[in-house]
């Protein structure tokens, strides 16, 4: 390995870090899918609480629209919204249907919307593997981002929202 290739790698591990920081208190996204005539349809899904290293996890039925359009056009984009933070993800999702992995990531929210559990036939996951992110992050909130607009204003210099970035996973 190249020392580019190395340096390349260390920051890939470090924006993939950056985002998983931005995640870890996130579960619920919007959920943006293709429909066959090429329409963005976007809905609220339940992240499951995994640990993100690129990938993002979602419980759904398999007889779903969204399952149709993931396996017709895997494209999709994930985006979260936090108190301080907002972050999109764009990647491909595929159908996952493993029944140790739906063990692992069961719990009681996403029984409310499986109630036959994970051994249900109809119950799948889907993995988007993320391959790039653009993040905004300001720290310390809305306060902290309501006096940067205040300051903005009074010293007639642009606002800066806190650190916007993009970036390769």
């Amino acid at each position: 390995m190249t020392t580019e290739d190395t340096r390349a790698e260390n920051t890939r591990a470090a924006d993939t870090r950056k985002v998983a920081e931005l995640l870890k208190d996130e579960r619920i996204a919007v959920f943006t899918t293709i429909t066959p005539d090429g329409t963005l349809m976007s809905r609220p899904m339940s992240m499951q609480q995994v640990e993100f290293d690129g990938d993002l996890w979602f419980f759904a039925s398999r007889s779903s629209r969204k399952v149709a359009q993931v396996t017709a056009n895997p494209q999709v984009n994930v985006a979260t919204s936090g108190s301080d933070s907002w972050v999109s993800l764009t990647g491909h999702a595929v159908v996952f249907d493993d029944l140790a992995k739906k063990q692992q990531l069961w719990n009681p929210v996403v029984e409310a919307w499986f109630p036959n559990g994970p051994e249900d036939p109809d119950v799948v996951l889907l993995r988007v593997d993320a391959a790039s992110a653009e993040y905004w992050d300001s720290p310390g909130g809305r306060l902290a981002s309501v006096f940067s607009f205040a300051k903005a204003k009074v010293t007639g210099q642009p606002y800066s929202g806190g650190e916007n970035e993009t970036v390769r996973l």
